[in-house]
């Protein structure tokens, strides 16, 4: 089978994705099988699953794409090895994990070190790619904004056909997604990844800030795509970014100086009350965030003329800003991919190979995030079966439901009557969102779920929103724009009359991230809202992901495990239904009982 293997190793998100033919066939996260959340180093079991998903045997593979190219920007990156020499060892080796990675590619594969044709991508190309070659568009602007890769925080450019031209950038230290993490860590968010959580904060507070955040994150000249970081307010410039990249949870040191506790306070611990204070600094920052983008974006459009947009990086995830691109920029498409983040660099090295190097046209469009693990019926009876004393302790009753309709039908029923049910179907998605196969689902019309999956399920902050997955020809009933959202990346205003119907999904500022879901793209999770629908009339579940501080669950084991630590109602496992407290579900056509094996 001719394919490419793309990774995204020692760096946040390690993944893996699997590209036949120009077509994405198989991607998934480390995270979701080591169970290790934001896993870095390299990820060795997903990339056995991709190649195994594909159907090809590990000696077959030849070609491999790697997210990270160490000559890019090189005299920058030396000249900043000279003056910070401690970071240049910590970078050092770093370069030196990665030059050895075709080795640790031949030891994933079984040892036998066959010949292996390795091609390197620079860290933004990538990024680019990942969302550019598997858009929709024959033509597209393309902006990539993140923290730091090769030396780089954001790049933008054009894509025609089977081709990107990138010709900006801007460079370290001056990074957007990088402020965005020292205000999150000033805030008391220290864990990677933990920006989303300032992104919901930011809601309840006012851009007090703001002006303070205008001299941290200057834009010397609007009419051109720039800013930069005032040194005063940041210590990476001076210390370097101290990071843990070699394995397991990825770390990143304290980014804020002194100055700014000297201005604005003393940070906030983990373990402390948020208050007011904390409220607007979040508020500011997004505030501050969003100007910056869509100044930048207003400059490309500009720039280019063109009227559809390419989005990428891990600031890509920031759907409150992405929500007012199209009002607020001039382009009137926006394609952004389910793993806009740095797992996404797996795929974007991957098809940047096949097109911009290897010169194939394009035929592939990504319009669902199902390329994960999917597990058949016999594999679920099993791990029923072995969780069988567990299910008995928690009296659950375990039943059978043939017909895909009548199970749509009795989930849909049982969320109307408050139920909070686990829901796990086919291919587990790619990238950080549930989007249907792996979500607690519950409904959203009542105002109070928003607490009782905090209680009894997530146990996280109550300041964080709850999405809505919406039937997708009702987006435009519902919210203020009717465009597609199929990954959960733009958060729009819920209509004035709407917010009373959906008060669960409805954050505090009157927006909802929302989820648009088609049968085309998962026709079971699709089935069930419009059960809901027609039972409630109102085509909308709130939808979160499956799972307790922890990767979304992936395997049908670790979904039951979930469900029994935590006080799920219903767990449905494909066409299985695992109701707590031995009530039985109310199931309207055949259902069959299974039986729990004895134990001694």
């Amino acid at each position: 089978m001719e394919g490419i293997v793309g990774i995204n190793a020692y760096h946040g998100d390690a993944s893996a994705a699997f590209v036949s033919d120009g077509r994405l066939v198989a991607a998934a996260e480390e995270e979701r099988f080591n169970r290790i959340k934001h896993c870095a180093g390299f990820p060795t079991e997903a990339m056995r699953y991709v190649i195994e998903a594909a159907g090809a045997q590990p000696r077959e593979v030849r070609a491999f794409a790697v997210a990270r190219d160490p000559w890019a920007r090189f005299i920058r990156k030396a000249w900043q090895g000279i003056k910070l020499p401690a970071n240049a060892m910590h970078r050092l080796r770093a370069q030196a994990t990665s030059a050895r990675i075709e080795n640790t590619i031949a030891d994933t594969l079984g040892g036998d070190h066959h010949q292996i044709d390795l091609y390197r991508v620079e860290h933004h190309k990538a990024h680019l790619a990942s969302s550019f070659f598997v858009s929709p568009f024959d033509e597209a602007a393309l902006f990539s904004v993140d923290g730091l890769g090769d030396f780089a925080s954001t790049m933008w450019g054009v894509g025609r056909g089977n081709q990107i031209e990138a010709p900006g950038a801007v460079t370290f230290p001056h990074s957007m997604g990088l402020a965005y993490t020292a205000l999150t860590q000033y805030l008391g968010f220290p864990k990677y990844g933990d920006e989303y959580k300032v992104m919901g904060l930011a809601s309840y507070g006012e851009p007090e800030f703001l002006d303070l955040m205008r001299e941290m994150i200057v834009t010397p000249d609007r009419g051109r795509i720039e800013f930069q970081l005032s040194p005063e307010y940041f210590t990476h410039h001076r210390s370097g970014v101290e990071t843990t990249w070699d394995s397991g949870e990825p770390m990143v040191g304290r980014l804020y100086s002194d100055r700014l506790v000297d201005r604005i306070g003393p940070p906030r611990s983990p373990d402390a009350p948020v208050d007011a204070r904390h409220r607007n600094i979040a508020s500011s920052m997004q505030a501050r965030l969003d100007e910056v983008v869509l100044d930048s974006l207003r400059t490309l459009q500009r720039m280019t003329k063109l009227r559809k947009l390419c989005l990428a990086g891990g600031v890509a995830f920031n759907c409150v800003t992405n929500g007012k691109i199209i009002e607020q920029t001039g382009f009137d498409e926006v394609y952004i991919q389910s793993a806009a983040g740095d797992a996404g660099l797996a795929i974007g090295a991957a098809v940047y190979v096949w097109h911009q190097i290897m010169d194939h046209p394009r035929s592939f469009v990504m319009e669902h995030s199902y390329w994960g693990p999917e597990y058949s019926e016999s594999e679920i009876r099993a791990a029923i079966a072995e969780r069988a004393i567990e299910l008995e302790q928690y009296n659950c009753n375990v039943r059978n439901v043939a017909s895909e309709d009548a199970l749509c039908r009795l989930v849909a029923a049982e969320i109307a009557q408050g139920r909070v049910v686990g829901w796990f179907q086919g291919r587990m998605e790619w990238g950080p969102r549930a989007l249907g196969n792996r979500s607690i689902l519950c409904d959203p019309r009542r105002a109070e779920m928003r607490d009782i999956l905090n209680l009894k399920i997530k146990r996280r902050e109550s300041f964080r929103p709850f999405a809505p997955s919406i039937l997708e020809e009702a987006a435009g009933e519902y919210f203020s724009q009717s465009q597609p959202s199929p990954f959960m990346l733009m958060a729009r205003n819920v209509r004035p009359e709407k917010r009373g119907q959906i008060p669960a999904t409805t954050h505090v500022d009157g927006s909802g991230r929302l989820q648009t879901v088609n049968q085309h793209q998962n026709p079971r999770f699709y089935k069930l809202i419009a059960k809901f629908g027609r039972l409630t009339g109102v085509p909308v579940l709130l939808n979160t992901s499956f799972n307790e501080n922890e990767p979304i669950v992936c395997r049908p084991h670790e979904a039951l495990d979930c469900f029994l630590r935590t006080r799920m109602d219903l767990l449905v496992l494909g066409n299985f239904v695992i109701r707590r407290d031995g009530e039985s579900p109310s199931v309207v056509e055949s259902v069959d009982a299974i039986r729990l094996p004895q134990h001694s």
